[in-house]
């Protein structure tokens, strides 16, 4: 049964599917193997590693941009998504492509595979920006086989503490606490989660992860991006989005 966020999520991505990939799927189709809202190169950090033969779950992947150039590059490659209309896209980029992708609809919190079934599991936002982590983080701990990677990329707490909701952007100064913070919802859009870095760390161990890397993103110099709310000056004194990089033990 999905909970009340994850409804809201899915009605705003259904909404939502069209508009987005009008703005921002040329450029991830563009560069699909790249990280975040300022596409900086996998082969630039080196978090997935090779991929070449691995069974791999794209956890919440929109139109499949970075599934189908797995999938290109050898890899067996499910893509998962809550929105119908996102995984439409998917399904039109995948008859143009050449990697076989499967695509499937269902939440990233009730993963309609056996224990085991991945060796690597990773998202960029998708649904570690949109359900819960203590939901989620359990739920990956069961689809990956032992020493089965994870990775995934999301917002920073920072983002979010310092936003201006007048201005629409972020700014200098703090106006949410970050201690106990779990769910972001500004009653437009996404409901958004996100933890301290302490109860991170926390629920990754509880689930037998080890954390290989934290790798804090700053926007490159003369950045751009189609994604207007993100402020590349800002982003590249503080770091507005991160990847997480584990392994199962």
């Amino acid at each position: 049964m999905s909970e009340h966020y994850e409804i809201r999520n899915r009605t705003f991505w259904d909404a939502d599917a069209g508009d987005y990939q009008q703005m921002h799927g040329n450029l991830l189709a563009a560069q699909p193997r790249a990280w975040g809202v300022w596409r900086i190169p996998e082969d630039e950090l080196g978090v997935l590693g090779d991929t070449t033969g691995l069974r791999v779950l794209e956890y919440g992947c929109g139109a499949a941009q970075w599934s189908i150039a797995l999938a290109g590059a050898g890899a067996r490659v499910v893509g998962l998504d809550q929105s119908l209309a996102q995984l439409e896209h998917a399904e039109r980029a995948r008859r143009k492509s050449s990697g076989e992708v499967s695509l499937v609809c269902a939440s990233g919190e009730h993963v309609p595979f056996a224990e085991g079934s991945f060796d690597l599991v990773f998202c960029d936002h998708g649904v570690m920006s949109f359900c819960d982590p203590y939901r989620t983080v359990p739920e990956v701990a069961r689809l990956l086989r032992a020493d089965g990677r994870f990775v995934f990329a999301h917002s920073t707490p920072w983002g979010y503490l310092t936003w201006n909701a007048k201005r629409h952007r972020t700014g200098r100064r703090l106006r949410e606490p970050y201690f106990g913070m779990r769910s972001f919802d500004s009653g437009e859009g996404t409901v958004d989660f996100q933890l301290p870095y302490g109860e991170w760390i926390r629920l990754f161990r509880t689930n037998g992860f080890v954390v290989d890397d934290l790798v804090e993103l700053q926007a490159p110099k003369g950045a751009t991006t189609t994604y207007p709310e993100w402020n590349p000056r800002w982003a590249r004194r503080w770091p507005a989005e991160q990847i997480w990089k584990l392994h199962r033990d």
